[in-house]
């Protein structure tokens, strides 16, 4: 593992993070041999996959993967001279108000969205590095 800051992470790397602070990474499948594996592995490319539905994890770039989380968490994006700044407060339990940017609206939401549940640094698996 490797540790990364959240504003600065971008592909494969933010992926895992959304799916890691959705907790997606800790689940396990079982499937009707009664096997188990992890939910979310490193597929194809170094893109982290997720083992229940079929798909990559693309929360960054997927409006139909990273939408209802916004939507969700009501993460407020706006634009900026050079790219979006996401803006979140999680709620009344935790009032801090959590401010990130990226150079897409998708990526700038996922990373406001990390950064709240996992801190300005966390953990990537290195080859999605």
């Amino acid at each position: 593992m490797k540790t990364i800051k959240v504003s600065e992470a971008t592909g494969a790397a933010l992926d895992w993070l959304v799916a890691k602070a959705l907790g997606l990474t800790e689940e396990s499948v079982k499937f009707p041999s009664g096997s188990t594996a992890d939910r979310i592995v490193i597929g194809e490319f170094g893109r982290a996959f997720d083992m229940l539905t079929g798909k990559d994890c693309a929360y960054s770039t997927d409006w139909s993967q990273g939408g209802p989380i916004i939507e969700r968490e009501q993460i407020a994006v706006v634009p900026m001279a050079e790219g979006w700044e996401a803006q979140y407060e999680p709620g009344p339990a935790n009032s801090e108000l959590f401010l990130c940017y990226g150079p897409t609206f998708l990526i700038a939401a996922m990373r406001c969205y990390v950064t709240s549940k996992l801190g300005e640094t966390a953990e990537v698996p290195e080859e999605l590095t």
